[in-house]
């Protein structure tokens, strides 16, 4: 009887340490949705609101950068924005997760949008960060010379909004592993 009695407590003992686990990786999980959130609206908002104008001998003629004047630059703009929406709207029910940790189905539906979102917001970056590349470095050979000794300005924008759409793949990344983690456990 002891025997069964000690076991019994065992098992209790080892059900509530990992519901506390999976309360804390919700917790995580709610945080670094907020982050990510937070990369993605800034670098939307970092890109979509990059222009630049510089003289060109009389103030009537005029040459122009404006982030609109690229579609990679576009679909970057719209990547983000799809995906801090997803992440705003994927709030409550990581709110839902901290207060029920051994919910299972919307957390691999979480899953599956997570991916879906990450592969959006990676093919934008990625997108983007070649043209940032050649706006930097140019390419000789296509007669594509570099423009970020002229627009430094916008060239800084354009740069710091990728390292922010990098930071929300990082994060987006962390959060697959986290719900990986947590379905794991069960």
């Amino acid at each position: 009887m002891k025997a069964g009695g000690v076991e019994a407590g065992e098992v209790a003992r080892a059900s509530v340490a990992r519901s506390g686990v999976n309360k804390g990786v919700a917790v995580l999980d709610f945080i670094l949705r907020i982050v990510a959130f937070i990369c993605t609206l800034g670098s939307a908002i970092a890109m979509g609101t990059t222009d630049e104008t510089l003289p060109f001998f009389t103030r009537f003629i005029r040459f122009r950068a404006k982030y609109d004047d690229l579609p990679t630059f576009t679909f970057f703009v719209v990547a983000n924005s799809v995906v801090g929406a997803y992440l705003v709207l994927s709030l409550p029910l990581s709110i839902f997760h901290i207060m029920r940790s051994a919910a299972q189905n919307s957390r691999i539906v979480l899953v599956i949008f997570d991916v879906a979102m990450l592969a959006l917001l990676t093919a934008g970056a990625s997108a983007s960060a070649a043209i940032v590349y050649l706006a930097h470095k140019g390419n000789t050979k296509a007669n594509w010379f570099s423009i970020c000794q002229q627009f430094n300005s916008f060239c800084e924008r354009i740069s710091g909004s990728l390292i922010g759409s990098f930071g929300g793949v990082v994060v987006l990344m962390l959060l697959i592993l986290l719900s990986a983690i947590a379905l794991s456990r069960r």
